[in-house]
């Protein structure tokens, strides 16, 4: 059925910039999303937060090294729109962003980028009932900058942080293996908004209630 298509879609195909896309989405739609519910993991809330924390001597060696590979791939076609041989020699993701995300996509600086981007200045603008998966060790994500303050005031959204999943893993066992536990968790939240969306909607207004 439906529910069961989204379920595998949601754990095979979709990225931490699908679901920073969805967030940004709702918030922007309101309640004309035309949505039943939403569901996002490893969200970097706060995109100039993600970028401090991937520049630390550890994270900038395992992560930014790889980020012109995309440029490289496509050189021809960016050439037209960016300096890619300045593009090339970007060493960490913010001096990436400044040369290439925020020029493609015609922002004034990379802090208005990272501003725009950042779902967490936009969560209160939401209203669909929202289920949050982030790890407290996801280096794209620190937990510092979590969210968790303004999701309790929030009645449609619960932000959910383990102590550990790293960025989209969520692994379980010696040799993890089939279904791990962000399977199951966003199974059962999708078959619950199909299967009892009234629920759902009490649930957020009795916690709103709860809040006033």
């Amino acid at each position: 059925n439906f529910a069961s298509s989204l379920i595998k879609y949601y754990t095979t195909y979709c990225s931490k910039l699908t679901f920073m896309l969805l967030l940004n989405y709702l918030a922007r739609k309101g309640s004309e999303a035309g949505l039943v519910a939403g569901l996002t993991m490893s969200v970097s809330w706060d995109t100039l937060e993600s970028c401090a924390s991937l520049e630390q001597p550890i994270n900038r060696l395992i992560f930014n090294r790889h980020l012109t590979c995309h440029s490289l791939r496509h050189r021809k076609m960016l050439e037209t729109v960016v300096d890619v041989d300045h593009v090339l020699k970007a060493r960490t993701i913010r001096e990436f962003d400044e040369r290439y995300t925020s020029v493609m996509f015609g922002y004034k600086s990379c802090l208005d980028y990272y501003q725009e981007a950042s779902p967490n200045y936009k969560l209160p603008r939401t209203t669909v009932p929202i289920l949050c998966l982030n790890a407290a060790d996801d280096p794209f994500s620190p937990k510092h900058a979590l969210p968790v303050a303004l999701a309790k005031r929030l009645p449609n959204v619960a932000l959910l942080v383990t102590s550990h999943g790293g960025h989209i893993g969520y692994l379980e066992g010696l040799y993890p293996r089939g279904e791990g536990y962000m399977d199951r968790l966003f199974g059962q939240f999708i078959q619950a908004a199909f299967d009892h969306p009234g629920d759902l909607k009490g649930a957020c207004s009795i916690k709103e209630e709860i809040l006033d």
